[in-house]
């Protein structure tokens, strides 16, 4: 990515993070040369790029500045801490959403599927299509329990822009980061133990704790920093956990990136307590920011973090490959793997080695961060447009998942059904809590490419909320 573009990005999320309020001057052209070592005419581009985005507007002799009219909605609450780990529940609802997903007349906004459309895949299908015609393909055949070597030297390689240093020997490669976090779960814990993880969680996550047999302490957690460490060190003081799982990048569903000297705190609590983290960094590779943000594993320095993730956000979800670093959990995780899955599917980790050693994963990267961030942009703006006043949105640094608060009283399950006899698909809030909690809330999915059909259904769905709405 060229520098103007960087820089276009930084100032763009101080925008959005409220550093620079509406009406407020944003620095000037010669300040920002200065801090960031870039010529006058890259700060000038930069700017070009903020006006022609609606982000900054010039005003003649005094600079640029943030659009007075620009108003963004008030972000989700801070959930209350829960008194107690509880047995998870949902499944139903999630059966509910996962039926449909089948349903290939509905506009999909509640599942989390990337834009597979996207030109920069082009060489992936090609890989596939050379492997699978070889007669004498070695993907037809068992590859290493851990995985195909060159595809985990190219993870071990990209790994250190996450700041991790990693060797192919460390990563065990799964079908999909589900598979990986299934592992890392069962390596760890043993039926009735307790799991403390943010709240709200990706629905896979709570569900796979229900599948172990495992019960879920919910932490609140804030849309901008994450899981909240005071009440997490009081849940680690009270109760037994035998581990904590976070999603601290492109949180799924909030989108918040933890700052780093929060996931250094993150570390050390963890450490004092002797309780392992399991990381899922799925969304990770897709900051809007450059560059990308740290794992919460490149801070470990006695392995107790086990890194999840895959190439099911970032490239296509039907690949199946994921992968996990387990760190000093190694020999439990592969036996896991072994009595799971065994060995993962060769032909696609052929594949992905190959688009990304001939260069081709980080100008996709590229492409699809930007796409993502302009459609997060109109989705926001469409959401404040047509859902009623004093609705909630995040403002997700990452990923393409919104997540929409309504008024407390609200059930986005009677939602639901409304939107279902209009082809109208959304995340009910409720499954992303063991708990069920957040039926006021739901998540929107905003990786298509947005169009009219698309502006219309959140129309609908705001005409049924405020239907629904007690007068």
């Amino acid at each position: 990515m060229t520098r103007y573009l960087n820089l276009a990005e930084y100032i763009s999320s101080r925008i959005e993070q409220g550093l620079y309020g509406p009406g407020e001057r944003l620095p000037s052209v010669r300040a920002l040369s200065l801090e960031h070592g870039v010529s006058l005419t890259t700060v000038q581009q930069a700017y070009r790029v903020l006006e022609s985005s609606g982000l900054a507007i010039p005003k003649p002799k005094s600079g640029y500045f943030v659009p007075a009219g620009r108003r963004l909605p008030e972000l989700p609450k801070m959930g209350r801490p829960s008194l107690r780990p509880v047995d998870i529940s949902q499944w139903d609802l999630v059966q509910d959403l996962m039926r449909q997903e089948q349903n290939a007349n509905a506009i999909q906004l509640g599942c989390g599927m990337p834009d597979t459309t996207a030109p920069t895949l082009k060489p992936l299908l090609t890989a596939l299509a050379r492997i699978s015609r070889r007669s004498d393909s070695p993907s037809l055949q068992y590859n290493h329990l851990q995985g195909v070597l060159t595809l985990r030297e190219q993870i071990a390689r990209l790994g250190v822009d996450s700041g991790c240093r990693l060797t192919p020997a460390e990563i065990v490669v799964t079908s999909g980061c589900q598979e990986a976090l299934s592992i890392a779960i069962r390596a760890l814990c043993e039926p009735g133990d307790i799991v403390a993880i943010a709240s709200p969680c990706f629905h896979g996550i709570i569900q796979l704790l229900k599948a172990a047999g495992l019960k879920a302490l919910e932490i609140p957690t804030d849309p901008v920093t994450g899981i909240s460490l005071e009440a997490m060190e009081m849940a680690l003081e009270q109760w037994p956990i035998k581990a904590i799982q976070l999603t601290p990048n492109c949180n799924n569903p909030l989108g918040y990136i933890m700052p780093d000297d929060r996931k250094r705190a993150m570390i050390r609590l963890a450490q004092r307590y002797d309780v392992p983290i399991i990381e899922d960094d799925i969304y990770g590779d897709l900051a809007f920011r450059y560059p990308r943000p740290r794992t919460l594993k490149s801070f470990d320095d006695d392995g107790r973090v086990l890194l999840c993730s895959s190439f099911s956000k970032t490239l296509a979800p039907g690949l199946r490959i994921g992968w996990i670093a387990p760190g000093r959990y190694l020999p439990q995780v592969l036996h896991m793997k072994y009595v799971g899955s065994g060995t993962t599917a060769t032909q696609p980790q052929l594949a992905v080695a190959e688009f990304i050693a001939k260069g081709h994963y980080l100008p996709h990267l590229r492409r699809m961060r930007k796409q993502y961030q302009r459609h997060r942009d109109l989705m926001t703006e469409w959401v404040s447009r047509y859902l009623p006043e004093g609705t909630r949105v995040s403002k997700p640094q990452g990923g393409f998942t919104l997540w929409v608060e309504l008024p407390d009283e609200f059930d986005t399950y009677t939602l639901n059904r409304l939107l279902e006899a209009e082809d109208i698909q959304i995340a009910n809030g409720n499954i992303f809590s063991a708990a069920g909690k957040y039926r006021n809330c739901l998540r929107l999915n905003f990786a298509g490419v947005p169009n009219r059909k698309i502006e219309q259904a959140i129309n609908k769905i705001g005409l049924a909320v405020a239907q629904l709405l007690p007068a």
